[in-house]
């Protein structure tokens, strides 16, 4: 069986940390991925998906410290549905990615330093291995120009 997910978005919120009874950080993601298409009338339609992303252990303190709102991430990892009953006892369900693997794909340039507890910056390594900065592109197909001409 295969439960495999690979997004690339944009975080609508700041990552809100929160820890398990047993100490455990667990990070919750907001991140919105979109698509741009011309209808059968010529007419450009623009849809937005958000998704529930959970991060856990150390990357979730990572990705609390580092990203903010209208971060760029590439979040790997598998769907999970969870149970859960609401304050009238009523059964709800949600289902999320579970994240085995988020990467930065903002520039360097383009993050502010991370945050931390006291409110003082601390210095950041650079997610590039190499120490270089790309320049990824956009990051959704309707912030490029003539994406309609292309034939996928």
């Amino acid at each position: 069986m295969l439960n495999k997910v690979m997004i690339i978005g944009r975080l609508g919120r700041d990552p809100e940390l929160r820890y398990t009874q047993s100490g455990a950080p667990v990070a919750s993601l907001s991140v919105a991925t979109d698509e741009s298409y011309t209808d059968r009338d010529g007419n450009k339609v623009e849809r937005t998906e958000w998704h529930r992303v959970s991060v856990f252990q150390r990357q979730a303190e990572t990705c609390a410290n580092y990203l903010t709102k209208g971060s760029l991430v590439y979040v790997e990892g598998s769907l999970q549905t969870r149970k859960w009953q609401d304050q009238q006892g009523q059964d709800r369900y949600t289902t999320e990615i579970k994240a085995q693997r988020v990467q930065f794909l903002d520039r360097k340039s383009d993050r502010e330093a991370p945050r931390s507890q006291g409110g003082q910056a601390q210095p950041r390594q650079t997610p590039n291995r190499q120490g270089q900065d790309q320049d990824l592109g956009p990051a959704f197909p309707s912030e490029a120009a003539n994406m309609d001409e292309v034939p996928f």
